[in-house]
């Protein structure tokens, strides 16, 4: 595919400098890219790439004009590492292979269930009695979506996945291979008979709610409620391998990277992140902005929106508990000491 850089400048709103006939065919990276390609530098830190790189055209914020222009070909746009993001949505839209709309020979829709006549089924593909798949949804192949679930408008299932019986998902949704969304809770109930102590389990009744244009991960696993519903609101974007509990309630725009964990009731405010493998404890309650780097353990609520991290070695939970306690107020020792070093 060869697009001018006039119609790509129009498109991200930006400045061109440069020819705007001139044409590229793909976009890559500045340190691998050659004369056919559009590439972007947001990171002033890599500057020193400007001058080495063979790239037709770099997309660069105001700072780095001049040093583009010098160089060649320059779309100078406010933010250049999301007029990056735009431009591969618009290049992937040119060249991606739409399904066909309608319902493959080999898939199985029960009787009850509604399939929209512009939405496709996959091959191998189940939609339970009572689903709906709505306009323009695509179920990939061996996908199955479970009694009385609901596909969104041009929400796309890829291939495996799960949306299981009573699960919603609202438009413009992307879920990735291998994803379950609504399997059964981890509810149980201790016990002991005359055989010694075992786990009664307690039925997970409720279901999961995804809002719009949600993204979830390959082999990434949504809880359904034990009594409400697991509630995944507008914009989340949940990496691969993520592990939600039931009843978590994640606000709108929040992120999570591969790994991080969510124990059951949580509730996390909108606009947040997690670094991977992060963990967070059930029954607490995140604010909005709150952001978790990669490997902490959110042990307890935070109402302050901020930046938080933390690891601390583990060891058995009285002595644990007893250093951490110590280790909080550290600081504040520390802050004494020098006092007192002023003294004498």
């Amino acid at each position: 595919m060869l697009v001018q850089l006039g119609e790509l400048s129009q498109r991200l709103g930006g400045e061109l400098i440069g020819d705007a006939r001139a044409t590229v065919a793909r976009i890559g990276p500045l340190e691998s890219a050659d004369a056919a390609t559009i590439s972007f530098l947001a990171n002033p830190r890599y500057q020193a790439q400007l001058a080495t790189t063979a790239a037709a055209c770099v997309i660069v914020g105001p700072a780095l004009r001049d040093a583009a222009a010098a160089r060649g070909a320059a779309i100078v746009c406010a933010d250049p590492y999301l007029a990056f993001a735009r431009l591969t949505q618009w290049w992937a839209a040119q060249t991606r292979r739409l399904p066909t709309p309608g319902v493959h020979a080999s898939a199985v829709v029960e009787v009850g269930a509604w399939v929209d006549p512009l939405a496709a089924i996959g091959p191998l593909a189940y939609i339970g009695a009572g689903a709906r798949v709505l306009a323009g949804a695509v179920v990939g192949a061996q996908a199955h979506v479970g009694a009385d679930a609901v596909v969104g408008e041009r929400t796309v299932l890829k291939p495996r996945v799960v949306l299981g019986d009573a699960c919603r998902i609202g438009q413009r949704g992307l879920v990735h291979s291998g994803a379950v969304i609504g399997a059964d809770g981890f509810g149980f109930a201790p016990t002991k008979d005359e055989q010694g102590s075992r786990w009664e389990k307690i039925e997970q009744l409720g279901a999961v709610v995804l809002g719009d244009d949600v993204e979830i991960g390959a082999n990434t696993c949504i809880d359904r409620g034990a009594l409400d519903d697991t509630v995944i609101d507008d914009g989340v974007k949940l990496d691969n391998l993520v592990q939600i509990g039931h009843n978590v309630h994640i606000g709108a725009h929040s992120a999570f990277a591969g790994c991080v964990g969510v124990a059951g009731s949580a509730r996390i405010g909108r606009h947040c992140t997690a670094g991977g493998g992060a963990i967070i404890l059930g029954h607490l309650e995140i604010c909005d902005h709150v952001h978790i780097t990669a490997a902490t353990v959110i042990s307890r609520s935070i109402h302050k929106p901020g930046q938080y991290s933390g690891m601390f070695p583990f060891d058995d939970n009285a002595s644990w508990e007893k250093n951490a306690a110590t280790l909080r107020q550290l600081h504040t020792l520390r802050e004494r000491v020098r006092a007192l070093e002023k003294k004498t």
